[in-house]
């Protein structure tokens, strides 16, 4: 099969770009390298760097190539910055996803896999988080990933594209060979920035409430290995034959901040520097995800699902390669 996976040189991206070619498929990439790195896409896979707005130089990618998937991975992601430029996530999150939606359908390509965010859900009544339970986005973020999901179930009536909407929780680790990582900039993630902070690369870590109604005070947080993630994303597509899905990926098990950093400093065997601080506005006490629609229909199944695997990972990648990508490229 050949696939295109847009936001392919990003954290995620490039991991279900790393699971599809190990399983002998054909890959495109199409990243502006706003967030991404031209160094995490491997050399088998096929690059194109154009920016989604530029629809008619991604209607010559639809021309060049056939694809029998479209695994849709870019879009601005910090919601801090979200409540700052609502318009232009509108503008690049919903528009630039239904461009890419539309242009797909148009060329005859029927499978559409949108990376969605549990964001769509703020702050939850019920936890764990299932599918049904209502979306009700506290920020633009969340709402951009949620008007491209309802824009998607009209377009599967419209055009007969078939949508995944899959709505991740935290993704986390890298790749076990070594081969990719996480490396954004800044990086807001908590076990990038634990470990960051424990190699002296980032300032002691923040924690952010420890007064939280939770067992230790600090929130939590469901973790999913990046891996499973990828691996999620390809499974869905059997699925796709008999009509759109959306699902939940989480490990359906929740870590504390402090759960978190006690991983990080059994794994590097030294604590992680610290400051403990009031909660963030908007940050609810726990966001675990349900997977079990995942699980039962598709029969993924998480393979790195504890704590310490997933950190493990993520050490190994950062302790390698301190200055991520950037130090390759340098090099």
């Amino acid at each position: 099969m050949r696939y295109l996976v847009s936001g392919g040189a990003g954290y995620v991206g490039s991991h279900l770009v790393l699971a599809l070619l190990d399983a002998g498929h054909e890959v495109v990439v199409l990243d502006d390298l706003s967030a991404g790195h031209r160094a995490a896409v491997p050399a088998a896979a096929e690059f194109v760097q154009a920016n989604l707005a530029d629809r008619g130089r991604v209607q010559e990618v639809f021309a060049a190539w056939s694809f029998d998937a479209v695994f849709h991975m870019a879009a601005l992601s910090l919601v801090g910055d979200s409540m700052k430029e609502p318009l232009r996530y509108c503008r690049e999150n919903v528009a630039n996803s239904l461009s890419l939606a539309e242009t797909a359908a148009r060329a005859g390509c029927t499978k559409f896999v949108l990376s969605s965010t549990a964001a769509v859900f703020g702050v939850p009544r019920e936890v764990p988080i299932t599918e049904d339970a209502p979306t009700t986005p506290v920020n633009p973020y969340g709402l951009s990933k949620l008007m491209v999901e309802q824009a998607l179930a009209w377009a599967e009536g419209a055009h007969g594209l078939r949508s995944a909407a899959l709505r991740y929780f935290n993704a986390a680790g890298a790749d076990p060979a070594g081969r990719a990582g996480e490396d954004h900039d800044p990086e807001t993630h908590l076990i990038p920035r634990a470990i960051l902070a424990t190699l002296g690369e980032l300032p002691p870590l923040h924690v952010f409430g420890t007064d939280y109604d939770t067992p230790d005070g600090t929130a939590v947080r469901d973790y999913v290995h990046v891996a499973d993630l990828a691996a999620a994303h390809i499974a869905v597509l059997p699925r796709l034959d008999r009509g759109s899905v959306r699902y939940n990926i989480g490990n359906g098990a929740g870590h504390s901040v402090r759960e978190v950093m006690a991983a990080v400093e059994r794994v590097a065997g030294r604590p992680v520097p610290h400051v403990n601080g009031p909660r963030r506005a908007g940050d609810p006490p726990a966001l675990v995800a349900s997977s079990s629609r995942l699980r039962a229909e598709t029969g993924w199944a998480p393979r790195f699902a504890e704590l310490d695997q997933i950190v493990r990972t993520a050490w190994d990648w950062h302790a390698a390669r301190p200055k991520g990508y950037r130090a390759r490229a340098a090099a």
